[in-house]
């Protein structure tokens, strides 16, 4: 039953384990059933064929320890692709987009839209324009639940939600 369970629930972590590998095995963590083709078109499809095409050696690039040699972006590029070649039932997104670039949020925010599209996500994050789309948000203070609906819904009410909105917001527009 625990393979069953891994075979189904997929999580992008914050901090994304890389091996001194290539990109390709970093991707298909060494399964061989995975084709280059497969590779390419899970990389098009959350947004990371641009960079990785412009690496040298491209899918064959080999990384440095733990991806030293990728920006934090494109480590957790590396990790969309991974869970959406899964194809999982269920995915989880742990702060997949703290620490990142606004070039890079803006390829995450895509690789996220992709990758949750059709199944059931679970999404953690700090970060409220990673959850804005969410078909519900539980909002969380100290282990309790303080407030739950959508963003819309959220922001209406006026209250825990709203503020650390209008916090966060303020906070990006300096």
């Amino acid at each position: 039953q625990l393979n069953l369970l891994r075979a189904n629930i997929a999580i992008v972590l914050q901090d994304v384990f890389l091996f001194s590998d290539t990109i390709h095995n970093n991707i298909t963590l060494g399964n061989k059933n995975i084709t280059r083709e497969e590779v390419i078109l899970a990389a098009k499809a959350v947004g990371a064929d641009g960079f990785i095409s412009k690496l040298p050696d491209t899918y064959d690039y080999t990384i440095g320890e733990r991806g030293g040699a990728l920006s934090v972006g494109q480590r957790q590029l590396l990790a969309f692709i991974r869970a959406y070649l899964y194809n999982p039932v269920i995915l989880i997104l742990d702060e997949a987009t703290s620490s990142l670039d606004t070039e890079s949020e803006e390829l995450i925010q895509k690789a996220t839209d992709k990758l949750t599209q059709n199944r059931t996500s679970i999404i953690i994050a700090h970060r409220l324009s990673t959850i804005q789309k969410a078909d519900k948000i539980v909002v969380l203070e100290k282990g309790e639940i303080v407030e739950l609906g959508t963003h819309k819904v959220l922001l209406k009410k006026g209250g825990y939600y709203k503020n650390l909105f209008d916090k966060q917001f303020l906070e990006e527009g300096k």
